[in-house]
C-alpha cells in the first residue's frame, strides 16, 4: 500500500496554565505501514503507554493483512488475485465507506481504479503500460457497481477488476486508532499517520494545530516549509496532493492521482487539497477527490456539503501560489 509523506506536521502547544488539577499526556511514535505515525494522549494512570503502544502497533500490523497492496498475502492481494478469501472487518469497513464516496463524487473516487493505476506505472509494480489502445478496455474494469460483498464473499463482474484502497485506507486507519482510544475511555487525543490525524478534545484547554506543508516540489522534509497552520477539536483532517509523488516522461510530467472517468492523470491547477470532516477515512476520500475535481469543481463541491470544510492551494497562470478556504475555518487557520 502506498502512502503520502506530503499532508502535515504537528505543531504541538505550550500548556495552557490553570489552576485545574493538571492533566497528565502521553505519546510515542513509530514507524508502520511504510511511513510513520505519532499519537498524543491522555493518561490519568490507569493505561501502561508500552502496552498501548503494543496494541496499536498490533492493530496496524493486522491492518495491512487486510488493505495493503505490498504485501501478497494481504486480503485485498488475494481479492485481486481472485483467490478465495473471507473479507475481515477492516476490509469491509472500508469497502462500505468506499462505497459511499464514490457515490457522493459522481465517481471521481473509486477504489476500482487499481488497474488504471497499475498501468501508469503508480503502486507495487511500478511499470508504465498505459497505451490509447488499452484505455477502453482498462475503463471497462473501473466501477464500485461492478463488485459487491455477498454472503462473507468479493463478487467481482469481471476477474480482472482490481481494488486499490490507497486513497483512503490511510485515513481509515487513523479511525480505527481512534476507536481504540475511545473504547479505552480516552477523551482527549491526537492519532497521526502518514499526515492524516483526527483529534478528540483538545489539549489543555488548547486546540490541537496542525501544519500543513506546503506544496512545492523541493519541500520534501515534512514540517520543513508550512503553508497553513489548522486548529482542531473533536475532527479529522486529510491532505491530498501530487508534488511529491509523479514521474517526468519525455518532459511531461504525471501525477498519481488518476480520474477513474477518464483514465488519465488529474491535470489542473490545484496542488493540494485538505479536507476537514468527522472522520478520517472520508476526509481522505474526498481529499483525492477534489485532487481529481481541479479547482473550481472542488470549491462547488465543498459548497455544497457543508459538513466538510476545505483549504485548497492552487497555482495561478504565472505559477504563483494561492488559497481558497471555507467560511469556518478562517477563526481556525493561520498562513505561515
Amino acid at each position: 500500500m502506498t502512502y503520502r509523506y506530503f499532508s502535515i506536521v504537528f505543531v504541538f502547544l505550550i500548556p495552557f496554565i490553570s489552576c485545574k488539577e493538571t492533566v497528565n499526556y502521553d505519546n510515542f511514535a513509530g514507524f508502520a505501514q511504510g511511513t510513520t505515525y505519532s499519537i498524543v494522549f491522555e493518561n490519568d494512570g490507569e493505561l501502561n503507554q508500552k502496552s498501548v503502544k503494543e496494541d496499536v502497533e498490533k492493530i496496524l500490523h493486522d491492518f495491512d493483512l487486510s488493505l495493503s497492496l505490498y504485501i501478497d498475502s494481504s486480503i485485498v492481494s488475494k481479492v485481486n488475485r481472485n483467490e478465495a478469501v473471507t473479507p475481515d472487518t477492516f476490509f469491509i469497513g472500508a469497502f462500505k465507506k468506499s462505497g459511499e464516496i464514490t457515490e457522493m463524487t459522481d465517481g471521481a473516487f473509486d477504489i476500482t481504479v487499481g488497474p488504471l493505476v497499475k498501468a501508469w506505472g503508480f503502486g507495487p509494480d511500478a511499470r508504465k503500460y498505459f497505451t490509447e489502445a488499452k484505455r477502453d478496455s482498462l475503463l471497462g474494469l473501473v466501477g464500485m457497481d461492478k463488485v459487491s460483498i455477498q454472503n462473507g464473499k468479493v463478487i467481482k463482474t469481471n476477474p480482472g477488476i482490481n481494488l486499490d484502497f490507497n486513497a483512503i485506507a490511510q485515513g481509515y486507519s487513523v479511525d480505527v486508532i481512534a476507536g481504540y482510544f475511545e473504547s479505552r475511555g480516552v477523551n482527549s487525543f491526537l492519532v497521526e499517520i502518514g499526515g492524516e490525524v483526527r483529534v478528540k478534545g483538545d489539549k489543555h484547554g488548547v486546540l490541537w494545530r496542525i501544519g500543513i506543508d506546503r506544496p512545492s516540489d523541493d519541500n520534501v522534509i515534512p514540517g520543513n516549509d508550512l503553508q497553513a497552520v489548522i486548529s482542531l477539536k473533536d475532527r479529522s483532517l486529510a491532505t491530498s496532493g501530487n508534488y511529491r509523488k509523479f514521474y517526468v516522461e519525455d518532459g511531461i510530467k504525471y501525477s498519481h492521482t488518476i480520474d477513474p472517468r477518464t483514465g488519465y492523470p488529474a491535470k489542473n491547477q490545484l496542488l493540494s487539497a485538505t479536507i476537514v470532516a468527522d472522520d478520517c477515512a472520508t476526509a481522505d476520500g474526498i481529499a483525492t477527490a477534489c485532487m481529481v475535481f481541479g479547482k473550481e469543481k472542488a470549491i462547488e463541491f465543498i459548497g455544497f456539503h457543508p459538513e466538510f470544510d476545505g483549504f485548497l492551494v492552487f497555482s495561478d497562470d504565472s505559477g504563483n501560489y494561492n488559497t481558497w478556504f471555507t467560511e469556518n475555518l478562517k477563526r481556525y487557520i493561520s498562513q505561515e
